[in-house]
């Protein structure tokens, strides 16, 4: 059996995304470099005041950097231990990890491309568009759609940073959707595959990438199969 190197990061904040959701930005420790791809993820270690070590996945929610920093995006699970116990640490603390894991990356060539992800489905999105978008070669000025669902306005997460990135980038289009929206919210409403038609249309010559939920991903990858996709042009990571 495989043995993979444990590395040790340190918080460097925490902050909260909305009630029970959390962003903690770590930076890897005693390694000059930390290497990982777009979407890639990282397999956390802990152990509960019981003495049993827990190991649980968890995407990278930021692009890759020089400086061997990284982010996620978590939920706080109802009697999960990792999340809580990641969502409560306090700046400097120590976290164990291996990896980056995960084939759920950028294919190429480069196309034309849909994300649709709900809740922290987001991560490995906000990992790839920031990486992408960075660089205009990267980019090649193809066409990129975040759609993202989420029940209520608040549940937007990164809204701001993704409004921002669509306003300095005319390739880049952000489309949240709402299922719980209030009667004030003038955006898209109902599930993200409610809208994915309006945004692919009669196209098959594109990439489609879903993260979230087994429910989710499964609507959206048949819905893109029965408008002719190919299943190499839809890649999936389910969370559950």
């Amino acid at each position: 059996m495989a043995q993979f190197k444990t590395f040790e990061a340190r918080v460097l904040r925490s902050s909260p995304l909305s009630e029970f959701t959390q962003h903690i930005e770590l930076e890897v420790s005693g390694v000059p470099r930390f290497g990982f791809a777009p979407g890639q993820w990282l397999s956390v270690k802990a152990t509960t005041p019981e003495g049993e070590e827990i190991t649980r996945a968890y995407s990278i929610a930021s692009p890759p950097s020089e400086n061997g920093h990284f982010a996620f995006c978590l939920n706080r699970v109802q009697d999960g231990f990792m999340s809580n116990y990641l969502c409560s640490l306090a700046e400097g603390s120590p976290v164990a990890f291996q990896g980056p894991f995960g084939d759920f990356i950028l294919r190429p060539p480069l196309r034309d491309t849909i994300f649709i992800a709900t809740g922290t489905g987001i991560a490995p999105f906000r990992s790839m568009l920031h990486w992408l978008l960075a660089d205009r070669e990267r980019h090649q000025e193809r066409q990129f759609w975040l759609l993202f669902g989420a029940r209520r306005e608040q549940d937007i997460y990164y809204r701001e940073e993704f409004q921002g990135l669509a306003a300095e980038h005319r390739n880049f289009h952000f489309l949240p959707t709402l299922s719980r929206g209030a009667a004030e919210w003038n955006g898209l409403r109902g599930y993200v595959q409610q809208h994915l038609g309006e945004i692919v249309g009669m196209r098959s010559d594109m990439h489609a990438y879903i993260c979230g939920l087994d429910k989710m991903v499964k609507a959206n990858r048949e819905l893109l199969k029965s408008l002719g996709w190919d299943r190499t042009s839809i890649r999936c990571e389910k969370y559950d």
